[in-house]
């Protein structure tokens, strides 16, 4: 599962971009030879290197207490790029997949209780969008990867367009498990701030990720929501 996250991370920036995978580097550091810790890192890596048609050009490996670094490495043409500061009125914010799965495991695993294994999985082997930020080159007009949480990560977009939006809480997509923790403590911080989802969100006029809609729920399962519409001003407005 670690050398799963490690990478899936940073392919989750390059498909907020909206880069095609080519490459990483890797520079790991582990406190003493372990072969069965490392054939298991190895696996969960290559496998997802693999899925995405990325190879491992180089690095290093030394002795001292764990650490692991990843540097991807994306292609895209000149210009085909997608920024955080696209965004315009009146464009609708989208997000794919589901919200607050990742924090929610969490919190239960820090309580000493069993989480799901999809929730789990969610937590510990995120699906980075990698296909849907190729497919969103030409139609987003903004995009950022959900790491850190929609509220800021949108954030982020809203400040480098310019730009404000009304976010609507009782459009964000949920599972099952996390709807039932929002409305039995009307606690919004799963889904909005929790992070750890790397869901893509981004900006596009009405109607223009119609075709990808049916697309990807029939081929990976995925669901694109519209959550708000840019506005003037700044910031986010939660209604």
């Amino acid at each position: 599962a670690l050398g799963h996250k490690c990478l899936a991370v940073g392919l989750s920036d390059l498909a907020a971009v909206g880069a095609e995978p080519a490459w990483a580097t890797l520079a790991l550091t582990l406190p003493r030879p372990d072969a069965r810790w490392l054939r298991g890192f190895a696996d969960g890596f290559f496998a997802l290197a693999q899925e995405h048609g990325m190879a491992l050009v180089g690095g290093d490996t030394t002795r001292g207490p764990l650490s692991i670094s990843v540097q991807v490495h994306g292609l895209l043409t000149a210009g085909q790029g997608v920024r955080r500061s696209g965004a315009r009125r009146d464009e609708l914010v989208c997000v794919s997949g589901t919200l607050g799965d990742a924090g929610l495991a969490l919190r239960l695993l820090q309580a000493g209780e069993r989480a799901a294994e999809g929730l789990r999985s969610r937590l510990e082997r995120p699906r980075p969008r990698v296909r849907l930020g190729m497919a969103l080159r030409g139609l987003a007009s903004a995009m950022i990867d959900v790491s850190d949480g929609l509220a800021a990560d949108l954030g982020h977009v809203l400040s480098a367009s310019g730009v404000g939006a009304e976010l609507r809480l009782s459009e964000l997509p949920l599972s099952p498990q996390v709807a039932a923790q929002v409305a039995g403590t009307g606690d919004w911080s799963l889904p909005l701030t929790s992070g750890d989802d790397y869901e893509l969100c981004f900006t596009a006029r009405p109607g223009a990720v119609e075709p990808l809609r049916g697309a990807f729920v029939a081929e990976y399962g995925l669901g694109l929501t519209r959550v708000g519409v840019v506005e003037e001003g700044r910031g986010a407005v939660l209604t």
